[in-house]
């Protein structure tokens, strides 16, 4: 018999409040091949759905897999326009000692994280101000879908017209006299701070992490905190206990999408960052461009780094988060 137990839902908001003992919340839902507690799906069903499915499944698997397959052994030197036909390590090597590339994963961690947490933070706080407003008006929540139909790029052409030294809002505080020439406008696009690639991300993703907690909050309802505050508890106890643990899940698994997105991302950061340093991403797109091939294996290596580098801190950031927030189970990986 196969039977497995789905805790969704565990949340202790507050402890000793007006003599009261720790109060847990938790639902558990039970599925098995016999139907207690869920929905039996027959060996035959299954069996059709996995084979209708089996067609595309082959075709994105096997691409996707010999992408990363053909990637990772050009990297290891199995290129051939080079000369280069057994494995080597070197193109690893020069890139551990390269500077550009210790730079550029500099710059590529600190930005992109900086924008994960704006748009964590930030789609947390816009999504429990328009809770309720959002559950009674169903534009509200069409208004916050709108900037994720636009794509990145189009966000960043808007932005180098609206904020360059040249753009619209420079030549507005010029004609306004709140500055003498346009040029006194403060440089936030092709900043070294990187401004304009973090505002470009937090426009976007903002939107997406508000969204899903919404979505979240919808679902659950109110009933927990309206308990809480039956029971004496303050605000901020409410928000501790009760509704942060409650958002966590889709807090921690759309903040995991945007970092993995904004640190491979290339054309936010081509279009509104600096030449150098350059996110890795730009980097490793510049130098596989080149004309020179043996530039090729060392750019696709910064590639494989980066994406096995992104691996090892979404997993680590998995296991903090789980350890912090008391979830068991993030709603992905």
């Amino acid at each position: 018999m196969y039977s497995r137990k789905v805790r969704f839902l565990g949340y202790r908001f507050f402890r000793n409040i007006k003599g009261w003992d720790n109060i847990w919340y938790e639902s558990t839902r039970c599925v098995n091949d016999r139907g207690k507690g869920g929905v039996v799906v027959s060996r035959k069903v299954r069996f059709g759905l996995i084979f209708s499915l089996l067609p595309v499944m082959v075709v994105i698997i096997g691409l996707f897999a010999g992408g990363v397959l053909m990637a990772i052994g050009q990297s290891l030197g199995y290129f051939s326009p080079t000369g280069e036909s057994g494995p080597t390590l070197r193109h690893y090597l020069a890139i551990a000692v390269d500077r550009e590339f210790r730079n550029s994963l500099r710059v590529t961690l600190l930005f992109g994280g900086l924008a994960t947490f704006l748009a964590a933070a930030g789609g947390m706080l816009l999504a429990l101000v328009l809770r309720r407003l959002a559950m009674r008006q169903r534009l509200v929540g069409l208004l916050i879908q709108i900037p994720l139909a636009v794509p990145h790029l189009s966000t960043a052409i808007v932005l180098i017209y609206l904020l360059s030294p040249s753009g619209l809002a420079a030549r507005v505080l010029h004609w306004v006299g709140v500055i003498g020439v346009p040029d006194d406008f403060p440089l936030l696009i092709n900043d070294q701070a990187g401004i304009g690639i973090v505002l470009a991300y937090l426009l976007k993703e903002l939107p997406f992490v508000t969204i899903m907690i919404l979505t979240l909050l919808s679902r659950i309802g109110e009933d927990l905190e309206e308990v809480a505050r039956t029971l004496g508890a303050t605000a901020w106890q409410r928000f501790r206990y009760v509704t942060l643990p409650m958002i966590a899940p889709a807090a921690l698994s759309s903040s995991l999408l945007v970092f993995a997105f904004i640190i491979g991302a290339f054309e936010t950061p081509y279009l509104l960052g600096r030449p150098y340093p350059a996110m890795v991403s730009v980097v490793a797109q510049r130098r596989y461009m080149d004309p020179d091939l043996t530039m090729r294996p060392g750019a696709i290596a910064m590639a494989v780094l980066l994406s096995v580098l992104t691996t090892g801190l979404v997993w680590l950031y998995l296991k903090l988060a789980q350890r912090w927030s008391g979830i068991e189970r993030p709603l992905f990986f």
